[in-house]
């Protein structure tokens, strides 16, 4: 109970009973503003027929104010004032009124008349010979006109404040049932069935967002799961063959005279090793978005621009065409080491797996705030099965065997990709088409919004 105002039922009741408290207030408010307001106009009336009263007395005397008093009394009204007239002795000369004359002069706010059944609002006036009058109104109307603003209040009050304790059932009973479904998806996935979700009943509601918001996150969460299993499979099995040639190596060496050769080798395999975990390593720390810490605004077309230039000898080499196609002032946010690795990655991927005469065209272009990168090459490219893959971790084709690799390379691109906010792809019709796309840096939209750029040609052809 002591917790009940920190649930929603709890803040949907305090809610209720605020507003039935302000609406008590307000009646309150109400009440004593038309009262004091009703008051005035009787004063108002009261004094106003005193006067005209004592204005004629001064005129006529007495006498010609008992016959107005006769005359007023006489013309019916259902709001009509009531008159008393006495002489200096307080003996009664005219009027209506059943109340005894005041001692003193002046306003009197309750006057009990009619045989002390009703009350009246009364003014006490000395005429000019020594006589007293006394004007007075029944307060019926005032007294009326209370009731019903009380009796309203007394029903608003109510009404909000059965409304607020109705509403603060209703938005519990609303918030737990969908709380209870959270719950036990919750409770489902705890118990190891982590194909449940939440339900979403497509309303567009608070508690629809979040539970598409959770289930994205489970979506997330099964998915680094399924690679962490998958991972550590192929851990396993692309470790395999390099410890047992270790074993070997350092069995073979063991036994033979001559052990040189063959802990040459087993440096070899061991080499290789710290190689994977190194790779592996490094992907971990980029996963983990921690290098955002150390990001910087750079030139991405300087930076694929010296890349491509760096291993522009070893595709003339190995026989391979390299084109470079850069637009000018495209600039990031991102790490500089990071995103040449990303590059060297890619390309020393064609370099090992396709075959010698293979063109291979880097591009580089800014499209609606983003900079996407390209690595196209006309090689006997990638099977279709294999591209849903290509940027896992030891994703190894029959070829990349042949050829060498543990398939970290790629695996490693991508991970330098979306800790840049970017994403990359893979398209295989004839060759092999890679596609990085990060967001660009304010500059490049300026350059971008430059009629100037357009004009002189955004592309430079090396």
């Amino acid at each position: 109970m002591r917790r009940i105002w920190q649930s929603t039922t709890g803040v949907v009741a305090a809610i209720g009973i605020l507003l039935a408290l302000a609406t008590l207030a307000i009646g309150a408010t109400v009440h004593e503003v038309a009262h004091e307001a009703l008051e005035e106009q009787l004063d108002h009336r009261i004094a106003t027929e005193t006067r005209a009263l004592l204005a004629e007395a001064a005129r006529g005397g007495t006498p010609a104010v008992a016959e107005l008093i006769a005359r007023r009394e006489s013309a019916a009204a259902e709001s009509r004032l009531v008159y008393l007239l006495s002489d200096s002795r307080r003996k009664r000369l005219a009027g209506s009124l059943d109340a005894a004359m005041p001692p003193q002069p002046g306003y009197l706010e309750h006057l009990r008349h009619d045989q002390g059944q009703r009350e009246a609002q009364a003014l006490t006036s000395r005429l000019p010979d020594g006589g007293w009058l006394l004007v007075a109104a029944d307060r019926a109307a005032v007294d009326a006109t209370d009731r019903a603003i009380q009796q309203v209040t007394a029903l608003a009050f109510g009404g909000l404040l059965l409304l607020g304790i109705a509403a603060a059932w209703a938005v519990g009973a609303i918030t737990r049932a969908r709380l209870n479904g959270i719950d036990r998806t919750a409770l489902a996935i705890i118990n190891g069935d982590l194909s449940q979700r939440i339900p979403v009943d497509d309303s567009g509601s608070e508690f629809d967002r979040v539970s598409i918001t959770l289930n994205r996150m489970l979506d997330r969460i099964v998915g680094l799961l399924d690679n962490l299993r998958e991972v550590s499979g192929n851990i396993a099995h692309d470790l395999r063959t390099p410890l047992t040639r270790l074993t070997n190596q350092l069995e073979a060496a063991r036994a033979s005279s001559e052990p040189g050769a063959h802990i040459d080798a087993a440096l070899d395999q061991s080499r290789e090793l710290l190689e994977i975990f190194a790779a592996l390593l490094r992907i971990s720390e980029v996963e983990s978005h921690a290098v955002r810490s150390h990001f910087v605004s750079l030139s991405l077309s300087q930076l694929v621009t010296e890349v491509v230039e760096t291993y522009r000898p070893d595709f003339e080499a190995s026989g391979h065409r390299l084109l470079l196609v850069v637009a000018p002032e495209i600039n990031v946010n991102g790490d500089r080491r990071l995103l040449q690795q990303l590059l060297a990655n890619v390309l020393d991927n064609v370099l090992r797996h396709t075959p010698t005469g293979t063109t291979v065209q880097v591009t580089l272009a800014a499209r609606a705030g983003h900079a996407e990168l390209s690595i196209v090459d006309d090689g006997p490219g990638v099977p279709s099965s294999a591209l849903p893959r290509l940027f896992q971790r030891f994703s190894v084709g029959d070829d990349s065997r042949a050829t060498g690799g543990h398939g970290l390379g790629l695996a490693l691109v991508a991970a330098i990709a979306a800790a840049h906010h970017g994403s990359v792809s893979a398209q295989s019709d004839e060759g092999l088409i890679i596609s990085v796309t990060v967001p660009a840096g304010v500059e490049a939209k300026k350059a971008l919004n430059d009629p100037r750029r357009v004009k002189a040609g955004v592309a430079d052809v090396v």
